[in-house]
This record gives C-alpha cells, sequence and structure tokens, in this order.
C-alpha cells in the first residue's frame, strides 16, 4: 500500500479591507450635499419649508419663514417686471422668474452671477456710481438689457437699499421694467409731432407766399399812389397834402410789417444766404423793436448744415428772443452761432431775471408760447440736444448743439 505523499499547502494570502480613494469619497459628500441644498431650495420655493436650521460658528440658527413673507414670494413671482436683490458688488442673489424670461435664461443661470453681465459696457460703468448713489435714497437708471440671443432690450432699473439687521453689507432690491412698448410709444409720437411741424412749415410758407402775392405788392402800388398823390398836392393844399404823407408813412409801415411777417413764417434768407446771414437779420430786427442791446457772435459756415437742421436752430432762436421780449426783463442779449470741434453750437444768453423750469412749464400753456419742451422737441428732430442754465436774477442761457454731416466745421475767417 502505497503511501500518499503529503501535497503541500499554499498559504493564501490575507485579504485587506478595500477602501476607496480619499478624493472619491470627498466628491460623493459634495454630491450629496449639493443634492440636499438643491431640494431645500426647491422647497423653499414652493413654500413647502415653514422652518431652516442653519450651521454656523456660534451655533444653530433658526430661520422662520412665515406666511406672509410666502404670500410676499408668491406676489414677486407673479409681477409683470423683473424682480431681483443685489450684494453691493452686483451679485444676483435673487431673481423671479420674469427677470429670467427677459434675458432668455434658466433661472438656475441666472442667481449667483453679476448683474453686470447683463448690461452692455456703456452701462456696467454707469451703475458702480448708482449702487453708491442708491445706498442712501434709491436710484433710478434708464439702460439696454443685454439678452441671451444677442439682441437687446431698453429698461429702467429702479435701486433701493433693502434694511438687513446685524449686517455690514448692503442688499438691494431691484425692479427691471421693460420699457420697449413705451419707447416705440415715444417713438410714435415723436414722428407724429415731427410730421405735425412739417405740415405746419410747409402751411407757414404758403401763407407767406400769400402775404407776398396778394398783400404785399397791393401795398406798394398802394404806397406808390399815395406819394405820387402827395407829390401833386401843393402847398397850398396843406391840410390836404400833410393828410397824403400821412397815408403815404402808413402804408410804408403796415407793407414792411406785412413783409417781416411774411419772412419770419417763411424765411428766404435762411435757405438762400444760410443760417448766420438770418439771424443777424432777426436780431437787427429785434433791437430794432426793442430797443435792447443784441450782440451776435460768430461767423458764417463755410459747410451749411442741411436745411431742415437750419430751419430748426433759427426756430429756437427765435422763439428763445420772443420769450427773452415777453418775459426776461433783460438789457444785453447775445446770440452765437460758432464750430465746436464736430459740432455746430448755438447760444442764446441774456442778462434777464431768469427763472424756475418747473415753474415755467407750469405756466407757459397760459402764455401760449412754444416753451422748453416745444424747442428740446425741435432740437430733436434733427438729433441736436438743447440745454438750458437759469435761475431766478441770474439770466438765462439756452444752448444748442447739433453734429455736422460732415463730422467737422470750419468757420469763415472774417467775423459779422
Amino acid at each position: 500500500m502505497k503511501k500518499s505523499r503529503p501535497q503541500p499547502v499554499r498559504a493564501k494570502p490575507a485579504r485587506l479591507p478595500h477602501r476607496k480613494p480619499a478624493k472619491v469619497d470627498e466628491l460623493a459628500e459634495l454630491r450629496g450635499r449639493l443634492a440636499e441644498a438643491t431640494e431645500t431650495l426647491r422647497a423653499i420655493r414652493g413654500g413647502e419649508v415653514d422652518t431652516v436650521v442653519v450651521a454656523s460658528k456660534q451655533g444653530p440658527q433658526v430661520f422662520t419663514l412665515e406666511g406672509a413673507e410666502h404670500a410676499y414670494r408668491v406676489l414677486i413671482e407673479s409681477m409683470n417686471e423683473g424682480a431681483l436683490t443685489l450684494t453691493s458688488d452686483a451679485v444676483i442673489l435673487y431673481a423671479n422668474q420674469c427677470f429670467a424670461q427677459m434675458v432668455r435664461r434658466p433661472l438656475a443661470q441666472v442667481i449667483g452671477i453679476s448683474f453686470r453681465h447683463f448690461l452692455f459696457a456703456d452701462d456696467r460703468a454707469r451703475l458702480k456710481p448708482l449702487l453708491k448713489q442708491s445706498a442712501a435714497s434709491g436710484a433710478k437708471l434708464s439702460v439696454l438689457l443685454k439678452i441671451s440671443d444677442d439682441s437687446q432690450m431698453p429698461v429702467q432699473l429702479s435701486l433701493r437699499p433693502m434694511a438687513r439687521e446685524k449686517s455690514e453689507s448692503t442688499i438691494f432690491g431691484l425692479v427691471v421694467t421693460d420699457m420697449t412698448e413705451a419707447r416705440r410709444s415715444e417713438e410714435q409720437l415723436r414722428a407724429l409731432a415731427h410730421r405735425v411741424v412739417q405740415v405746419q412749415e410747409a402751411e407757414r410758407s404758403s401763407v407767406a407766399l400769400d402775404l407776398h402775392d396778394h398783400i404785399t405788392q397791393p401795398l406798394i402800388a398802394v404806397l406808390f399812389s399815395s406819394q405820387a398823390l402827395a407829390n401833386k398836392l401843393s402847398q397850398h393844399d396843406g391840410p390836404a397834402k400833410r393828410e397824403a404823407v400821412k397815408l403815404r408813412t402808413l402804408l410804408g409801415r403796415t407793407a414792411d410789417e406785412v413783409e417781416r411777417i411774411a419772412r419770419n413764417l417763411r424765411p428766404s434768407i435762411l435757405d438762400q444766404l444760410g443760417l448766420f446771414a438770418m439771424l443777424r437779420v432777426t436780431c437787427n430786427e429785434f433791437a430794432t423793436r426793442t430797443g435792447l442791446a443784441v450782440k451776435l457772435e460768430g461767423a458764417p459756415l463755410v459747410v451749411r448744415l442741411p436745411a431742415d437742421a437750419e430751419l430748426a436752430l433759427y426756430r429756437i432762436a427765435q422763439e428763445a428772443l420772443k420769450n427773452i421780449e415777453k418775459h426776461a426783463h433783460a438789457k444785453h442779449v447775445t446770440v452765437s452761432l460758432r464750430p465746436a470741434g464736430a459740432y455746430v453750437q448755438l447760444v442764446i444768453n441774456d442778462d434777464g431775471i431768469g427763472f424756475d423750469e418747473k415753474h415755467h412749464a407750469a405756466r407757459r400753456s397760459d402764455q401760449g408760447i412754444l416753451g422748453l419742451a416745444g424747442m428740446r422737441e425741435r432740437a430733436a428732430y434733427v438729433g441736436a440736444t438743447l440745454t438750458v442754465k437759469s435761475g431766478r436774477r441770474a439770466g438765462t442761457e439756452i444752448e444748442v448743439r447739433i453734429p455736422h454731416p460732415t463730422g467737422t466745421t470750419t468757420a469763415a475767417q472774417s467775423a459779422a
């Protein structure tokens, strides 16, 4: 009987407990915390949570979400305007669905980023000082909102600081109002007003032509006849000759006045010789009629402005002089037309009593004058800007700046 040889026994290696890498554990923990935070935010937004406990160095802190606050959140979410809360650095802490729809982004991509991301470069520069200004009392700003599809939306920003207890940083409440329809209505109204002005100027031209053809010329004919009658009368016809001379003088004044009215309705000098020549005639007439000292400064432009621009500036100067005559009680008036780089600058200045613009606006309808609003509209029609500097007993300065179509302006060397 053969003895079996004992087989060697191989020792199995000891099995060590399997451990995941530390980074994998950390990543799983972070994912869990993110999921928990996401669910908490969803529950808070949905009004499912009444109380939130937040751990801090000082121990657990309890934040209660009362029913009134929930109703307030529901109201904010149902607004037709964008509603946000911002940090002092313009980071969005909260935004409602309306704002997300405005910028055409999911709400999750809006919260947590800077509000500057939705502004163009020029408006970004204006936002920072606005945040400082509104930290005290609030502020408003009109900007263009940058949309995700590279389009833009005109909006008005209304900023107000929000009271926060035990917090050093300022939180701002921001309401974003879509101004697209308002801008469209404003443009339509402006176009309608522009059309009214065009029709008005056409009617003035027609009336001026009728005055010249059907009133001025017959008056001149009668004037010559009265002159001939006065010449035929001898010195022996003393009373009759004196009456004939008076009649001739009266007819001459009437013809001059009708001609002046026709010229103001549609100044042919403006069409033929340009704005500076028309301003010279207007200033001379104004000085003769009022007795005020009027000084015209500047020189004719070598390259003339478009006809509608010259007419707009002339109408503004005409209205400004009319207001000076009626209300300013001035002693000296200065009118200047000068090139200013790529602009042409018209300035009408007086040393009268001045005015408060708000008070002036309230009374202008009773006095039947064009008013500053109408002057600004005329300037806006031709792409110009109008600014007013005035104060009680401080005189008034009206400045109009209009871009020159060539980009540069030059003036004649000889001053008028």
